[in-house]
């Protein structure tokens, strides 16, 4: 660093106020949007497994296939009970007709006349239960084919065809879960949740609106690329752990998310407008422990502003006040320069990535300003 005799050269960042996303990054696990247990609904003898272990499979993809004979045998034994119930109908119908004309006539008495009415009725009873024997007989025919009941991608098959399975049994035959969309349960401390609702009431941040997106990292330190949105948030507090819950749903049409992944959601929660971004390397602590920066003001002289820090924000301090539009924040020789002294500035560009300076030399008006990510790193202030 270049330093005359009684005015030393420092590097500065001009500051100006910009807009700022304040976003919040909570741990959390990926869960499977839809899960379903597949289990057999009759007794009987696996005969096939019909699905690739590990593969994709759609809604009504039949599975598995149950030895179908004693259960076609009973439809078949329904269906001839049908048949026999029916042919009984037409006769007593004959029969009733018949007699409600000789009624009139007085040729039957009431007695034969209710009696033919009640055979008929029970004729007619007859077949409808055993259309009701038909279509439970179908049923359980059916479920001898049991299929997918949604779409996902399934597991490992737990039984292996001449097993024995029973009607609803505990033993899942094997599992579905269904990956695109995924879903991510977070946790937000209450406190946050306090501190977030007061910002907003208090006009120091505009809330982002109901469609919250989700930005994920992911347990190699990646961003996934794809951008999810906040479904819910819990309605109670744990009153162990002070937190409640939140789940986000993303798209995750390369499955590159599996359930019980641990990552990290940057949940939106507003934009802090007219705001200061002040580089880390710019601030030091006091011995109050006040968050301070050395300035060059109007007239060339440096000043000492202490800091109203609200956020972290990357490498830099989303500050509330203690500085203006035009400040020129001093991030490179602060060695060399003290309160009240003179010092000449010259711009420098500061590594978002890293904090470091990378460039020199450029002029404070041609930085523009731009709106950057903040997360929820509260510094104590």
């Amino acid at each position: 660093m270049a330093a005359g005799a009684s005015k030393p050269e420092v590097g500065v960042v001009t500051l100006h106020p910009q807009s700022v996303a304040i976003t919040a990054e909570l741990p959390g696990r990926t869960a499977a949007s839809l899960v379903a247990e597949v289990r057999p609904q009759v007794d009987g003898i696996i005969q096939q497994r019909l699905f690739k272990e590990g593969a994709e499979v759609v809604v009504g993809q039949p599975l598995y296939l149950i030895d179908p004979a004693s259960y076609k045998a009973a439809y078949d034994s329904a269906q001839a009970s049908q048949q026999k119930a029916e042919a009984a109908v037409p006769t007593a119908q004959a029969k009733f007709d018949r007699y409600s004309g000789l009624l009139q006539q007085k040729v039957v008495s009431k007695q034969d006349y209710d009696d033919a009415a009640a055979t008929l009725a029970q004729a007619q009873a007859d077949v409808a239960s055993a259309k009701a024997s038909v279509e439970t007989a179908r049923i359980s025919l059916d479920r001898t084919s049991i299929t997918a009941p949604i779409t996902g991608r399934i597991d490992k098959s737990t039984l292996t065809p001449g097993a024995l399975v029973t009607a609803n049994q505990d033993t899942v035959l094997t599992t579905i879960r269904a990956l695109d969309p995924i879903n991510v349960d977070v946790t937000q401390s209450s406190t946050n949740l306090l501190n977030l609702r007061q910002a907003i009431s208090e006009g120091r941040l505009k809330f982002s609106g109901p469609n919250v997106s989700v930005k994920l990292k992911l347990e190699n330190g990646t961003i996934y690329n794809q951008t999810g949105k906040l479904e819910f948030a819990g309605a109670n507090v744990d009153q162990t752990t002070g937190t409640f819950a939140l789940r986000a749903e993303f798209p995750n049409p390369d499955r590159l998310l599996l359930p019980g992944m641990y990552v990290r959601a940057l949940v939106e929660e507003g934009v802090a407008q007219n705001s200061f971004l002040v580089p880390q390397r710019g601030v030091t602590r006091n011995t109050k422990g006040e968050a301070t920066a050395m300035v060059i003001n109007a007239q060339g002289k440096v000043e000492t502003r202490v800091l109203a820090v609200r956020n972290s924000v990357g490498n830099n301090w989303l500050v509330d006040s203690g500085v203006g539009d035009g400040d020129r924040v001093i991030v490179e020789g602060l060695q060399l320069v003290r309160p009240g002294g003179d010092a000449t500035g010259v711009e420098v560009t500061i590594d978002e990535t890293t904090g470091e300076v990378k460039e020199r030399g450029q002029s404070t008006s041609a930085a523009p300003a731009m709106s950057k990510t903040a997360s929820n790193q509260s510094t104590g202030n």
